[in-house]
């Protein structure tokens, strides 16, 4: 029942941009803090982005810090992320992840997100 559902990823070559959005259903989204991360092969998976329940809010990894922003809106029910400037060492699967104080994460299946010339 409940759902993380991403979308949005692709190839794009570098320098150029893509967004990712994120719909959750199933659980109530405004109580939850929302993040980004993502995950290279051979790599641990690493927070790329945070926003609070409310959005007010927000924080990034420096190596995204300019480049990327993170966005929600509650009354959709969906967390996006605009990616610009993209570099290849960008490249890997993005995951939303929803964040409820007491609860367990709820995590979703992942979007590719490929640079490459």
């Amino acid at each position: 029942q409940v759902q993380l559902v991403e979308s949005g990823g692709g190839l794009v070559q570098p320098g150029g941009s893509l967004r990712l959005s994120c719909a959750a259903s199933g659980f109530t989204f405004s109580w939850c803090d929302m993040s980004w991360y993502r995950q290279a092969p051979g790599k641990e998976r690493e927070l790329v982005a945070f926003i609070s329940n409310t959005g007010g809010s927000t924080n990034y990894a420096d190596s995204v810090k300019g480049r990327f922003t993170i966005s929600r809106d509650n009354a959709k029910n969906t967390v996006s992320l605009q990616m610009n400037s993209l570099k290849p060492e960008d490249a890997a699967v993005y995951y939303c992840k929803a964040d409820r104080f007491g609860l367990n994460a709820h995590w979703g299946q992942g979007t590719q997100v490929t640079v490459s010339s």
